[in-house]
């Protein structure tokens, strides 16, 4: 059985974490999996990409028992080869990416989901920085997500002590965008994926390249780069449709281009 299941619907990639058996913990073979998914969402087709799990957890991290088996890879290969390719790919792709947390996430889970673009969460999920818990530090960047998304004093105090933060909670703290009941979830979250593959997706791209770099540029560089790709954007075909469909009043169909 394969640990990544991967499919196209309504031009969203769907890519569902399966090792449901351990709430979709991730052993080496399931990290390069993800990695060939997340490569395969270039294709023109695909204009968003959506990514869940499979059975009652959305990811419990790192498998422990890869970790200290005879032939175990270090934390050096681990965090080289699986993580840091995983939030990379994540970062750099250009169309947007929803997590729709469906349960349980913890460690390595937590932190593969915030650096995804939207972040949504049925209402029993829960999120947990369970590093300390046994002597390491967060990785998959959360180090560098959380902090920006809820604080450094939050931030610090959640990956310190452990908490379980349920998700209403990480939705009051701005952790993520929106929590749905557990009956709607499926369908409102994956609505969600299907809205972002019908707008127009190098916009979407340009705004999620623009945003990346706010933290760490001055307002003037800020301003020069929103400069920069206003104009990059005004030049698309899906601009001409929007203003087009707008005089027109009209809904606009956008091709991604």
């Amino acid at each position: 059985m394969s640990s990544i299941l991967f499919e196209i619907m309504n031009s969203v990639a769907v890519i569902t974490l399966n090792r449901p058996d351990k709430l979709n913990s991730f052993n080496r073979e399931m990290a390069l999996s993800l990695q060939k998914a997340l490569d395969d969402c270039k294709s023109k087709e695909i204009r968003a990409v959506y990514i869940t799990g499979a059975g009652k957890g959305f990811c419990a991290g790192q498998d422990l028992a890869e970790v200290v088996a005879p032939d175990a890879p270090g934390f050096n290969q681990i965090l080289s080869e699986h993580y840091n390719p995983i939030v990379e790919r994540i970062t750099r792709l250009e169309k947007p990416v929803v997590a729709a947390v469906n349960g349980v996430a913890a460690g390595a889970g937590v932190n593969l989901a915030l650096c995804c673009d939207i972040v949504v969460a049925t209402e029993s999920a829960s999120f947990i920085q369970a590093f300390s818990k046994i002597g390491l530090i967060p990785d998959t960047a959360g180090t560098y997500f959380l902090p920006r998304l809820i604080g450094k004093q939050k931030a610090t105090a959640l990956m310190i002590l452990g908490d379980k933060v349920s998700a209403t909670e990480a939705e009051r703290l701005g952790m993520i965008y929106k929590v749905f009941t557990d009956s709607e979830f499926a369908t409102a979250s994956f609505k969600l994926a299907e809205q972002l593959a019908q707008m127009p997706t190098k916009g979407l791209a340009y705004t999620k390249f623009v945003l990346s770099q706010s933290q760490n540029n001055t307002i003037e560089e800020q301003l020069s780069l929103e400069d920069e790709y206003q104009q990059k954007a005004a030049v698309t075909k899906d601009y001409n449709e929007g203003v087009a469909a707008f005089l027109e009043k009209r809904s606009p169909k956008f091709i991604g281009e």
